[in-house]
């Protein structure tokens, strides 16, 4: 998908003609880093061979399959000519797309701009731009596609009824991320409505992310009080992108193939969707070109049609079931097909044979580019888990060197590393023996349960056991096994039909805005590699006898949990950040992690030494002797200190001169609260009360909630819980609760603005909360409040339920996360009981920087000055209305944010429960006034950088 940013166009640009246009271009991709000065000739050498002007004023230049070698990153640069410049077809270009790419990414991009050339008025509003802005809108915005595919077919279904199959199309659209619950049920509700020719309709726009269209057939012809069932088709509309697939319908039942598409093949049933009917005639030629139908080959398919003496259309076997005419250069090209990949030609009437066998031959004869055969054993075009050909790794980090990365588990650790490269799986697409390869994949997912269950039974740790009984379940989920099997009946292998249905659940897992959700598409990659490496013979490395530092480009769940604790001593990745499971399950281990390393440590040699910092989220490869000495003594001034703050851990934190700092727990989940209390904790500081919520498949009610939160107070023995309440919307989505997907979930309707839209929910989770209080203390805070406005808003409701229950000792604060709050917070003190700081969000919202974006995330440091300067500002203004200030986020149990948040003034820290007793031995260190100190030191710093180095030398 092509992402654009403001550096990324340049506007008014000059050129006095094409070939200057082409030098600027080039030297623009240079000036990025993006290639080397040769490219610039690879440039012109495409240009000779035919021009790369699209239409509508865009040229699209890039290099040529040689040139590739001078492009160091993948990218575009795009040059904006307002006055226009004459190209050497003749024709005018506004604005230049000029592409780097290593691969055929290209071939993406010009398929998104193809859909550009669609919409009317584009040249002018293109030439005329004055902001970056207004060119990336244009050439940014997809069009929403309507679905229609194999994958939304469930044929030769056993139904009896016209219901039950409708309720089924409905189920396959959810389990291909089309829909979700919601959608189901408003069609469970549904009585579908007659087509004619045996077919009939279900629709719904509640709960769509992607238009589709799903069709079930029954396993034989029904006939019910309604008439003849042929099928159901169930249709997700959204918007006018559902229109199309209304189109299609309407074509099927007027050429009278309605009664004709039971008993069909999937790919007959979508032929005929595609507009083919029984008349049509067809013909299959896979594309051999390297580099997929580009827009040379793309323009001679487009002239080869043009000479037929009838229409021809053209779809993509392996795509969308849309047919194009083969006239239209744009349509051919916004088919985006690849090498390998299968082009369906159709025509109709007299000559339609010899019109569709001589498009077949031009595509076979390579359409002007010389071919080769495909080899069907490695060359595949279904999504691969891994790459076949890993990319040349990049210079290794430095020698005695800080690598900055994400802090993923805390700990500090020195071993040698030991380097896992990516799995190679080679296997075939398709596959002659149906019940052959359903038999392979039986036995593969029974070995894998296998596996799953000893490792389960193995493993010590409620977590790691907890989330590896998860990867049982998905091995055991019947709708991956089914949509495996389905593929396997369309004649693909064992491997190919089972990794693209975890790929298809794993797609639909990512699209949730919830970056939680989203990464446990990791864990259904995880397990999906599992069985593909039974398939493919494939097995895990071995890692060496003596301890070790594993360095990965990720690590999946049942990796963690099968790792020697006695031998591992750190986890070091390219990718993946702090709420990942592989994060969570390393720090429930102990073991010192850190995410989002880059590239480079892909290049480290298994044997360098390394040095972990799980806390600080460093690393530092082949350490001079100095440093390594110097760390061997603070991991032994850490187990020291472990074990001195464990001993104490059930005393009060306080400074040397007796300042209280309380220190009590986060919880997730309120069967850990005796946990917490059992490491220390002075009581809880965050109850997350959404995971309530996201543990029951529908609302629960004011019963359920109040055991729940019972829990909790039982184990506390009269300690105080601070509980926020519901904090879900569009990025923390529930099932029975369907919003509408937005552009920027983060700054959307969530928190206490969903809360408010709903106040039925919240009212009901206060006097659950309230009422399992009772006589003991309960502090309730709402999140993502940005004014008074908002806070009164759910005080009124509060006031409302307290004067019917009557808790004894509860006050009602603010969670502070958006920066607007903590400005504002003289306002707010005046009126909430308490303020408790949400550090995580306050800075993501402060920086600009997503906390689990995988290239800015180990930019987001909250001890960065301006959010230091934001809780100064909060807390002088509780402590100036007599009101007290938690900290709840990552910052505090930062061993180097601790004194400076003292030195603030926050009047308490809430942590994991792990680090109870170490932040309240770090308390005990301090001295109020060299808190101060260096509160003041790091108040005065430009960065976060410079924070952390201030605080290390002072």
């Amino acid at each position: 998908m092509l992402m654009l940013t403001r550096e990324d166009v340049r506007l008014g640009c000059q050129a006095a003609d094409w070939r200057g246009a082409l030098a600027q271009a080039a030297q623009s991709l240079v000036e990025a880093g993006r290639v080397s000065p040769e490219y610039g000739e690879g440039l012109l050498a495409r240009e000779a061979q035919s021009s790369t002007y699209l239409g509508k004023g865009i040229a699209i230049p890039h290099g040529t399959p040689d040139s590739r070698r001078f492009v160091r990153a993948t990218g575009v640069r795009v040059l904006q000519f307002p006055q226009g410049v004459s190209w050497h077809d003749g024709s005018r270009v506004n604005l230049l797309v000029t592409i780097a790419a290593q691969s055929d990414e290209h071939l993406d991009i010009l398929r998104q701009l193809t859909h550009v050339l669609e919409r009317e008025g584009v040249a002018e509003s293109l030439a005329g731009a004055t902001s970056p802005e207004e060119i990336i809108a244009a050439l940014s915005r997809l069009p929403v596609t309507a679905r229609l595919d194999a994958d939304t077919l469930c044929l030769g279904l056993p139904a009896k009824d016209r219901l039950e199959l409708a309720l089924s199309a409905a189920a396959r659209l959810r389990h291909v991320g089309c829909v979700d619950a919601g959608f189901v049920a408003a069609i469970a509700g549904q009585q579908p409505v007659p087509l004619g020719q045996g077919l009939w309709l279900v629709f719904g726009t509640t709960g769509v992310f992607t238009p589709a269209l799903a069709l079930a057939t029954p396993d034989k012809r029904l006939h019910d009080e309604g008439g003849d069932v042929t099928g159901v088709f169930c249709l997700a509309a959204q918007g006018d992108a559902h229109r199309p697939l209304l189109d299609r319908l309407d074509g099927l039942i007027a050429r009278g193939d309605g009664t004709k598409l039971h008993g069909l093949p999937a790919e007959q049933v979508l032929s005929r969707l595609a507009g083919e009917s029984a008349r049509a005639e067809t013909a299959r030629v896979r594309l051999l070109n390297a580099h997929g139908l580009h827009a040379r080959p793309a323009g001679v398919l487009v002239q080869t049609a043009r000479q037929q003496s009838l229409p021809v259309r053209v779809r993509l076997l392996e795509g969308s079931t849309e047919a194009v005419s083969v006239t239209s250069l744009s349509k051919v090209l916004g088919l985006g097909a690849r090498r390998g990949q299968t082009l369906v030609f159709s025509a109709e009437g007299e000559g339609a044979a010899k019109a569709v066998s001589a498009l077949v031959e031009a595509v076979r004869g390579g359409l002007g580019e010389p071919v080769t055969p495909l080899d069907e054993a490695h060359e595949v075009s279904a999504p691969r888990p891994l790459p076949v050909v890993p990319k040349a790794p990049p210079a290794p980090p430095p020698a005695d060197e800080p690598l900055t990365a994400v802090p993923a588990a805390p700990g500090l650790a020195i071993a040698p590393a030991y380097v896992v490269r990516p799995l190679e799986f080679h296997y075939p697409e398709r596959a002659h023996d149906a019940a052959r390869e359903r038999s392979r994949l039986e036995n593969a997912l029974l070995g894998a349960r296998q596996q799953l269950g000893a490792l389960v039974q193995r493993t010590v740790g409620g977590e790691v056991a907890q989330i590896l009984a998860i990867h049982l379940e998905m091995v055991e989920d019947p709708a991956l096994r089914d949509s495996a099997a389905e593929a396997i009946g369309e004649g693909a292998s064992a491997e190919a039909g089972w990794w693209r249905a975890i790929e298809t659940a794993a797609r639909a897992q990512e699209s949730l805005a919830d970056r939680l959700l989203a990464e446990r598409a990791a864990d259904l990659r995880d397990v999906g590699r599992r069985v593909l490496g039974l398939l493919c013979g494939v097995e895990m490395p071995t890692p060496p006898e003596h301890p070790y530092i594993l360095v990965a480009e990720d690590v999946g769940p049942s990796d963690v949990a099968r790792l020697d604790t006695a031998k591992v001593r750190g986890i070091v990745t390219v990718r993946g950040g702090a709420t990942s499971h592989s994060a969570i399950l390393a720090r429930a281990l102990g073991i010192a992690s850190v995410a989002g390393a880059g590239e480079r440590v892909m290049a480290l040699t298994s044997g360098v030494e390394l040095i972990v910092d799980g806390e600080l989220g460093r690393l530092v490869a082949a350490p001079s002797t100095a440093r390594r000495q110097r760390t061997e003594r603070r991991i032994a001034e850490q187990e020291t200190l472990r074990q001195a703050a464990h001993g104490r851990r059930h005393e009060e934190a306080r400074t040397q001169d007796g300042h209280r700092v309380e220190v009590a727990a986060n919880l997730g989940s309120t069967a850990h609260a005796a946990d917490a209390v059992e490491r220390g904790a002075e009581g809880v500081g965050l109850l997350r009360t959404e995971f309530v919520f996201m543990a029951h498949p529908q609302e629960p009610d004011l019963a359920t909630q109040i055991a729940e939160y019972s829990k909790a107070f039982d184990a506390l023995g009269g300690r105080p819980l601070v509980a926020r309440t519901l904090d879900v919307g569009g990025d923390k989505p529930l099932a029975y609760w369907p919003m509408p997907q937005e552009d920027n979930p983060f700054l959307g309707v969530r928190g206490i603005r969903l809360t408010l839209t709903r106040p039925e929910v919240l009212e009901t989770q206060l006097r659950a909360l309230l009422t399992a209080a009772g006589t003991r203390p309960v502090r309730i805070m709402f999140p993502m409040v940005k004014d008074i406005e908002e806070f009164r808003a759910g005080k009124a409701l509060f006031d409302r339920v307290q004067a019917q229950v009557k808790a004894a000792d509860v006050q009602l604060g603010v969670m502070i996360e958006v920066p607007s709050c903590a400005l504002l917070a003289p306002s707010l003190a005046k009126e909430a009981d308490f303020f408790s700081i949400g550090t995580n969000d306050l800075t993501q919202y402060t920086l600009a920087i997503d906390r689990g974006h995988p290239q800015l995330s180990a930019q987001s440091d909250a001890l960065h000055p301006s959010v230091l300067h934001l809780i100064r500002l909060t807390v002088e203004a509780a402590h100036a209305e007599g009101r007290w200030v938690g900290v709840c986020g990552e910052l505090g149990s930062d061993p180097q944010a601790i004194p400076v948040l003292v030195g603030l003034g926050v009047d308490e820290l809430s942590v994991s429960s792990r680090r109870v007793p170490l932040v309240k031995a770090r308390i005990r260190e301090l001295t109020l006034p060299r808190a101060r100190e260096l509160a003041a030191l790091a108040l005065k710093q430009p960065t976060a950088a410079a924070v952390r180095e201030a605080l290390e030398t002072a």
